[in-house]
This record gives C-alpha cells, structure tokens and sequence, in this order.
C-alpha cells in the first residue's frame, strides 16, 4: 500500500492542552508551560496503522478569540479534525459550539465529511473535574462526532490512542483500511 498523508486540525479554547498534547504525542515528553500558540503550528509524524504508512500533518490552532478569524482558511484539505477541552473547565466545552461555527464556515465549501474526535484533556486533574464524562459522550452523540476520548498530556495516558483512532477513521473514509 502506498503511504498516505493526512491533514489534521486541533481547535478549542486556549489552555486546554492542545499544544501538550501535539508534543506529548511527538516526543513522549511533557512541558509545565508553554507560550500561547500564535496562529497556527504545524508538524509532521509518520506512523504505521493497519499495515498503512501514514504521514499525519498536524495543524494546532490558536485558542485566543484574536486568531479565530484565520482558521477557516486551514480547515480546507483536513482529512480530520480534534475538538478539545479542559474538563476541568466547563467554559471549554461550551465554547466548542463556536468552534463548530468557526469549523462549519470553513468546510461549507469542502465537499468532503471531515471525521471529528472530540477529547477531554487533563485527565490528570480528574479530582478537580467540571465537565463529566457523560455530558461530554452527550455532546460529541448529537454532534456526530467520530469518538470522545479522555486523555493527559502529562502521564501521557490515551495520548497515543486519539491519534491511531484519528487516523484509522481517515483511512476508513479513504477506502484504506
């Protein structure tokens, strides 16, 4: 089978992790702190899943309300895309209705389904939780979202699993799996 690339985006609220958990995934360490994201950051990672050789190119978009007005324009040519929040901030999971907004705009004239997987961060802070499980598995049913997957950057736990889960959606809608 010949490799295949796939585009990924990474939206929600600023703070949530999504920054964490890109690098979490690329180079299995975590950061305490990070600057904000300005814009966009962009970064490649080949995988193998199912017996594909896969080249994920990974957008992680800014948080802040400043650089929302730029991210229509990436979506375009996703082959699938992260909706992220903090559970322990329940602002996070509200805001992923304008993060819909923002992503509706930007695929109305993509004549493609982008597959969506919507992760609860910090799972690490389980003890300080705002938004539960059930709410969020609620949100991402009515939504038709791909999946829900609870994840932490910091121990590192399901980090991998949204990924390989991401990428084996892609390749089912490609016809390559």
């Amino acid at each position: 089978m010949k490799p295949k690339k796939f585009k990924i985006c990474i939206f929600g609220d600023g703070g949530v992790g999504k920054t964490s958990l890109v690098n979490r995934y690329l180079t299995g360490v975590f950061q305490e702190h990070y600057r904000i994201t300005i814009g966009a950051d962009f970064f490649v990672k080949r995988i193998n899943v199912n017996g594909a050789t896969v080249t994920l190119q990974i957008w992680d978009f800014a948080g802040e309300d400043r650089f929302k007005f730029i991210l229509p324009s990436y979506i375009t040519g996703s082959s699938g895309c992260i909706f992220m929040f903090d559970i322990t901030r329940y602002s996070s999971i509200k805001n992923l209705n304008d993060w819909m907004d923002i992503f509706n705009k930007g695929s109305k004239n993509y004549d493609k389904e982008v597959p969506i997987i919507m992760v609860g961060g910090k799972l690490d802070l389980d003890h300080k939780r705002s938004v539960m499980s059930e709410q969020a598995i609620e949100y991402a049913e009515k939504n038709n979202f791909s999946h829900y997957v609870e994840c932490s950057s910091k121990t590192g736990e399901n980090v991998d699993d949204i990924f390989v889960s991401i990428t084996k959606i892609m390749l089912d809608k490609a016809n390559l799996a």
